[in-house]
């Protein structure tokens, strides 16, 4: 993609956020957004361990047992993300017995602004 297609892209976005706040602010009275519209739709969050590729061969050949290794080190901070966009990082906690997460850092907007492309 060429650095004119990039900036479009990100005028377009900034565009867009800008729009959304414009009517956000004027939304609602006394100028605050009126976020009530969007604060009920789910989103699907989840906590990614780390990844890997393996070929079908290998894939085929998994039975209960088997150990696949993955790229990301041990110790090293989990992804949130939310519907596909990382958001965060966050370490495993134990909560009454189940697992849970412990944000650690969060991503700012601007950067998942950046990492949409």
């Amino acid at each position: 993609m060429s650095d004119n297609e990039d900036l479009a892209e990100n005028d377009v976005a900034a565009a867009t956020l800008d729009e959304l706040t414009m009517q956000e602010s004027t939304a609602s009275e006394g100028g605050s957004p009126d976020l009530e519209v969007v604060l009920d739709i789910p989103v699907k969050i989840a906590m990614e361990v780390g990844s890997t590729q393996i070929s079908i061969r290998n894939l085929l050949q998994l039975n209960q047992g088997s150990v696949i290794e993955l790229e990301r080190l041990a110790g090293e901070p989990l992804d949130v993300t939310v519907n596909g966009t990382l958001i965060a990082h966050g370490e495993v906690v134990v909560v009454n017995e189940k697992f849970g997460i412990r944000v650690t850092d969060v991503i700012s907007p601007s950067e998942r602004i950046k990492r949409l492309k």
